[in-house]
């Protein structure tokens, strides 16, 4: 071969290599990095390649991160400089990324979005997102707390209906606690998990944390109600003074009748339907929470998709969470993973509206109420569970209860009194 031959073939391999080399980087589009979290990470691999379809100059990288590390994974993220562009956000974890100045906000895109209607979704759920009058997340899913219980054991006590109010959750819990063995309760109350004591404070007409979030206010007239109402329930005998390790299994507990009264979340009402035995599925059911005077409000919990302020990508990102938001879509997630849908529209689909498990939930997410919205609220529930604890073991009298909550809070939230301090000074 001649010099210039090989001159000829050397520049024809580079110009394919060029060629094939910017056809790849073409193909591969513009990407989007989206972190979602234990199931939801790998249910979510099924709905990407339709976004992509409809999208396609945009690319999705699915990184299914699971819920014991997420929130150590993100906050390591941020302080390296290499966040998602997208993730899936536990809704209190919401307050945390804002002050950390994490999150981009929603209100402009949501404002001019055909696709993300505030007024479709539950109060609550919204309002988890909202921080300083602005909007972080869009919710994803909605989580919260209600009754599961055996209609069977209400009847035979005297009952035709589920309790709407606290008197009439007394009276039934009594009646069945009557006819019950000696080592049956009315209701189980896992001593290890705050959420029933945290729904029934909610219930309340006084906030958690007074003076916008600055301290603690375990001592309001409110949480006294609710916290006796609960505490009273262990000192009469209607709830095992247990945690949820001390029981052989919850659901053979449940169907043996040790128990007629169980509060807990949406994901258990596939585990009944799979634990419980056939001859006892018709026993059980779902029912609002009741509160002191009538239905009662419960926990808005869920998950909600964030934009991080650092992407590089934030149109694609959005496009991805309009997407992931519309009804359709949302009732092919819940087809997949049962978390239910943030959107009242998407409960009028017969998959939902005829489920007789599910209808509790979507009338119990119309009075679901946000955990206070500050990022110190994880460390103040685990203190609330901690010190909950102590007390229906009777280590503590309920007004010590109430007095070491506060003071445990205001020393979790001195830092944010002086940030606020702060900037009330600039």
């Amino acid at each position: 071969m001649t010099l210039a031959a090989a001159r000829s073939a050397l520049l024809a391999l580079l110009l394919l290599t060029l060629l094939f080399g910017c056809s790849g980087r073409g193909d591969e589009g513009e990407v989007v990095h989206f972190w979602a979290l234990g199931r939801e990470g790998e249910v979510v691999t099924q709905l990407i390649p339709e976004f992509e379809r409809l999208n396609p100059g945009i690319r999705v990288k699915v990184q299914q991160i699971p819920f014991t590390v997420a929130h150590e994974k993100l906050l390591t993220a941020f302080a390296g400089d290499v966040t998602p562009d997208v993730a899936q956000l536990g809704t209190s974890w919401v307050a945390e990324m804002v002050a950390l100045g994490a999150l981009e906000p929603l209100d402009t895109r949501i404002a001019a979005s055909r696709e993300v209607e505030q007024a479709d979704y539950f109060p609550g759920g919204w309002t988890n997102n909202v921080i300083g009058g602005r909007i972080w997340g869009v919710p994803w899913y909605a989580d919260t707390r209600l009754l599961f219980y055996r209609q069977d054991l209400l009847r035979e006590a005297g009952f035709a209906t589920p309790p709407r109010s606290w008197a009439e959750w007394v009276a039934a819990m009594r009646a069945i606690k009557a006819r019950a063995a000696p080592r049956d309760y009315a209701i189980f109350l896992p001593v290890n998990e705050y959420e029933p004591l945290l729904a029934l404070s909610l219930q309340q007409p006084e906030p958690l944390l007074r003076e916008g979030g600055r301290y603690g206010n375990f001592r309001s007239p409110g949480f006294v109600r609710a916290s006796d109402f609960y505490l009273s329930l262990f000192r009469e005998g209607l709830a095992p003074p247990l945690n949820n390790t001390q029981i052989s299994n919850l659901y053979d507990e449940f169907a043996r009748g040790h128990f007629a009264f169980y509060i807990s979340g949406p994901w258990n009402i596939g585990e009944f339907r799979r634990r419980m035995p056939p001859e006892r599925q018709d026993d059980w059911m779902t029912a609002p929470l009741p509160g002191p005077d009538g239905p009662g409000a419960s926990i808005a919990g869920g998950s909600a998709l964030a934009i991080f302020a650092r992407s590089k990508r934030k149109d694609a990102a959005w496009k991805l969470v309009e997407f992931l938001s519309r009804p359709a879509i949302q009732l092919r997630f819940f087809e997949l993973t049962g978390d239910l849908p943030p959107r009242r529209s998407v409960w009028r689909a017969p998959l939902l509206a005829q489920d007789r498990y599910a209808a509790a939930f979507g009338d119990q997410l119309e009075r679901a109420e946000p955990p206070p919205p500050v990022p110190e609220w994880e460390r103040i529930g685990t203190q609330l569970r901690i010190v909950s604890e102590r007390a229906v073991a009777g280590q503590i009298s309920p007004a010590r209860f109430r007095a070491t909550l506060d003071a445990d809070a205001d020393r979790m939230l001195e830092k944010r009194r002086a940030l606020l301090a702060r900037e009330a000074g600039r």
